[in-house]
């Protein structure tokens, strides 16, 4: 049953014991990234609705922002469509975004005067672990998310 799928965006569903994944190709189109980001709380509300795991507000929240970082990088820096995935094993969710650019990057000194060039520093900041890995084709991201992190608001929540 795929989650939130669109004629945008192509969608492929798993569950293997412990495992479940989720697989998205995003084309780049207008309101793909908005997109993305509710596969994200689709899937985590799965996770939690559909298998019982425990899932935080922060996690959803923190999970969306990612989603948003990654994704808007990689359709920002590579030609062609993302491929994003989202996968739970255990206690976290991995968010895993793929492009074409084989151009490693690289987080920016901090600079509170500079306009954007933030995203990877954001990512960092807020999840559990980063991975970067070059392919035979382009690279994938891979960030870590725990399923029941509560260090404060969800940073997707805006204050009235």
């Amino acid at each position: 049953m795929p989650m939130g799928s669109r004629s945008e965006d192509e969608d492929c569903t798993e569950h293997d014991g412990d495992l479940a994944h989720v697989g998205f190709a995003l084309a780049g189109d207008e309101g793909c990234i908005a997109r993305a980001r509710r596969h994200a709380a689709d899937f985590l509300a799965r996770l939690r609705d559909e298998y019982g795991r425990d899932v935080s507000p922060y996690t959803v929240g923190t999970t969306q922002l990612v989603v948003s970082e990654l994704v808007t990088n990689a359709l920002k820096y590579a030609p062609g469509p993302v491929v994003m995935e989202l996968r739970s094993t255990g206690a976290r969710v991995e968010v895993v975004v793929g492009d074409s650019n084989p151009t490693l990057p690289s987080a920016q000194p901090t600079d509170p005067d500079r306009v954007g060039g933030h995203g990877l520093e954001i990512v960092r900041a807020v999840a559990q672990g980063l991975h970067i890995q070059r392919l035979r084709v382009g690279k994938r991201i891979t960030a870590l998310i725990a399923l029941t992190a509560t260090p404060g608001p969800s940073p997707m929540e805006h204050p009235c």
